[in-house]
């Protein structure tokens, strides 16, 4: 699909260059990216607000627009027009850096996500290493954003985020390493096709409790319910960000919202065949279904997890800061190490179709 829009371009502008062509390429490549991810991440804040609604015996928004569909749009126009505050004795500089470093990791990541066979902006050999250290970056985000608003909250808030998020950020890298060692590749699109042939070939099976594992930390690592305590409005007023507003605030709002779509596709990716067909291998069922593009696939997939987004927040409580800790250092953590080991001994085996 791909190179059939590059060989495209270069017809319909052949008095450019090879390089600036590619280069306009790339941009084409990344605005298309960009403003369905834009899109998406707001009507998830719709469907967050609708779903947690119907589980609560609420109606959710529905003033904006038939059925409140316009929604995400009436909060973007008062998020834009909301006056952006600083603190007095705030930096001035980092304090509008941070958001920045928040928001741009997030969408960096989305350059090396495969959203179909040949459907990517770029095609790294590391493409996974790649993801692992592009999202490491949006911790330092909150950190500056709780030290440059020289507040007391914010700065508590900042503290204990960073350290739940590097913790977490370790237990995933053991996950991954689960997942490469039966793939034996960084590369997102080979770990995919790795998996074709059918549900039984996917890695969930050999992989069940990591992929547990994965989900679970997942939730830590976009600051979402019960691991919130980013936010922690019942303890520290509004966490990094009770100092924000306006656009500043949304760009903290829109990686939150962003990275959490990205794991729902790293689980698909991992652990779930990608933009495979279940039906691969299954007589008569895969020859119904070939008409389903590839890119529906992984977005059912992806739906599928972002709606147990929504259902964990309508469910738990927030855990408290030594719950979230304990459960990372003394139960996951050992967990992933086991099962490094027990996937070396399958592999050694060569059990089933994954080794």
């Amino acid at each position: 699909m791909w190179q059939a829009f590059v060989d495209f371009i270069h017809q319909l502008i052949p008095w450019l260059d090879g390089g600036l062509a590619d280069v306009i390429i790339i941009l084409i490549k990344g605005i298309a990216l960009i403003l369905p991810l834009i899109i998406m991440m707001a009507y998830m804040t719709y469907a967050e607000r609708k779903v947690i609604g119907f589980m609560q015996l609420r109606i959710g928004p529905n003033r904006v627009g038939p059925l409140g569909l316009l929604q995400p749009f009436a909060d973007v126009f008062k998020m834009m027009f909301k006056e952006i505050i600083f603190p007095s004795k705030a930096n001035i500089y980092l304090f509008l850096l941070a958001p920045i470093l928040a928001f741009v990791p997030a969408v960096a990541i989305w350059a090396v996500i495969p959203m179909g066979e040949g459907f990517y902006i770029t095609d790294l050999d590391v493409s996974l290493l790649y993801v692992l250290a592009i999202g490491s970056v949006g911790v330092y985000g909150i950190i500056l954003a709780g030290w440059a608003s020289n507040s007391k909250y914010p700065l508590l808030g900042a503290l204990r985020s960073a350290s739940m998020l590097v913790s977490y950020e370790i237990v995933i890298g053991f996950v991954v390493v689960t997942v490469v060692m039966i793939a034996g590749s960084v590369n997102l699109n080979t770990i995919v096709a790795d998996q074709s042939g059918g549900i039984w070939n996917w890695y969930w099976i050999p992989l069940f409790p990591m992929m547990i594992v994965f989900w679970i930390s997942a939730l830590a690592e976009t600051n979402r319910a019960p691991f919130d305590v980013v936010e922690g409005e019942s303890e520290i007023v509004g966490g990094t960000h009770v100092e924000y507003s306006g656009m500043c605030f949304a760009l903290f709002f829109m990686a939150e919202y962003i990275n959490m779509i990205m794991m729902a596709a790293l689980a698909v990716l991992m652990f779930f065949g990608g933009w495979h067909s279940p039906f691969e291998g299954v007589p008569y069922l895969e020859t119904w279904f070939t008409f389903v593009p590839d890119i529906i696939w992984l977005l059912a997939k992806m739906s599928f997890f972002l709606f147990l987004y929504l259902w964990i927040r309508a469910t738990f409580p927030r855990y408290r800061y030594d719950q979230i800790m304990r459960l990372c250092w003394k139960v996951f953590l050992p967990l992933t190490i086991v099962w490094i080991f027990a996937v070396a001994l399958m592999t050694q085996l060569e059990i089933g179709p994954w080794f």
